[in-house]
């Protein structure tokens, strides 16, 4: 089984011509991503037309992005655009066991450097998790938690993990902000037990790149055998960007085929390393 993300080209629009890409380029899996940085509301009738797609299609879904909202934003001071946010996640928490995928990958903001900044983020992030809690029991969709681009990101997802349990608040690994971020395996390796979804793509450590694995300088051999020490259970899942690693707009079949090469290379690998710590 390999996963990619439905928004290797775009992330907004119709998604059916990219499922079709990736189901037929030999894909087992996709990671929804569509439009997880806007304020879209996905509409019953939408999610009706997904679960028919991925039927007809054989694909299923490894986890989902949650919409990290621009004017709905679950942490903001604002309080109706938090509570606005909340209902945005709720959204996805109820589109994800729709579809049939048990994990909806969400991005947390910084802390504040200043002691009143710092309380108040508390409260109100603290106030939005308790009402997702809720929504979370209720769809049996758990919520990971994204680490950013640097080093500092960590400081709320090791807090949320401490306040909250692992049968509601887990962590996405994504490897090129890991990569970016100075310490990214050091602190992967930490929180292992708290892993429930990956994102995997290559940079050089200069930017947030999604290129092809193997085109940066991830340490893949360190990351596979982390991931096979870890919590996580399922299987390799990329997030690229097709433009980032070579490819032209018209060459998406051809940019899918081979991330499916190397989805099955690091499937390997992860299923040896598996293999090796069991």
């Amino acid at each position: 089984m390999i996963s990619i993300a439905t928004d290797y080209q775009k992330d907004t629009g119709c998604p059916y011509p990219y499922l079709q890409a990736i189901a037929q380029a030999g894909f087992t899996h996709v990671h929804w991503c569509h439009h997880w940085c806007t304020d879209f509301l996905y509409a019953p009738s939408e999610i009706g037309q997904i679960q028919q797609w991925l039927e007809e299609l054989g694909l299923k879904v490894t986890d989902l992005h949650a919409s990290a909202g621009s004017e709905k934003a679950w942490a903001s001071p604002r309080e109706y655009e938090r509570l606005a946010g909340v209902e945005l996640v709720v959204n996805r928490l109820e589109m994800a066991a729709a579809i049939g995928c048990d994990v909806a990958v969400l991005h947390i903001p910084g802390v504040p450097d200043d002691e009143t900044g710092a309380r108040e983020y508390w409260d109100r992030v603290r106030r939005s998790l308790d009402t997702l809690r809720q929504s979370s029991e209720a769809t049996g969709v758990r919520i990971a938690l994204e680490n950013g681009g640097s080093d500092g990101s960590w400081v709320p997802l090791k807090q949320v993990f401490a306040d909250y349990a692992p049968d509601f608040v887990g962590l996405c690994y994504d490897c090129g902000h890991g990569n970016m971020g100075g310490n990214g395996l050091g602190n992967l390796e930490t929180h292992a037990d708290r892993l429930i979804a990956i994102h995997l793509h290559d940079n050089d450590g200069t930017g947030d790149q999604h290129m092809l694995p193997f085109m940066g300088t991830v340490d893949w051999d360190r990351l596979m055998g982390l991931i096979a020490r870890s919590s996580y259970e399922k299987w390799v899942n990329l997030e690229l960007s097709q433009s980032r690693s070579g490819y032209e707009e018209g060459d998406g079949a051809a940019f899918v085929r081979e991330a499916r090469a190397i989805a099955d290379r690091l499937s390997s690998a992860l299923d040896a390393a598996r293999r090796s710590s069991s």
